[in-house]
C-alpha cells in the first residue's frame, strides 16, 4: 500500500486524501481512485522520493 511505502504518518495520509478527494472533485469523479492519489502524491515533492 501507498501509505506504508512512502513512509506517511497519519496526518500526511489524511493530508493525501483530501487533495486526492479535490482533485477527484475537479474532475467530477465520485469517488477517489487511483489516479488521483498519485496525482496528490506528486504535489507532496522529492521529500517522498528520498525514503530509503
Amino acid at each position: 500500500m501507498w501509505v506504508v511505502h512512502f513512509a506517511l504518518s497519519a496526518h500526511s495520509y489524511h493530508r493525501i486524501l483530501k487533495v486526492a478527494r479535490t482533485i477527484a472533485d475537479l474532475t467530477e469523479s465520485e469517488g477517489v481512485n487511483a489516479t488521483h492519489v498519485a496525482e496528490a502524491l506528486q504535489y507532496r515533492g522529492e521529500d517522498l522520493l528520498n525514503t530509503s
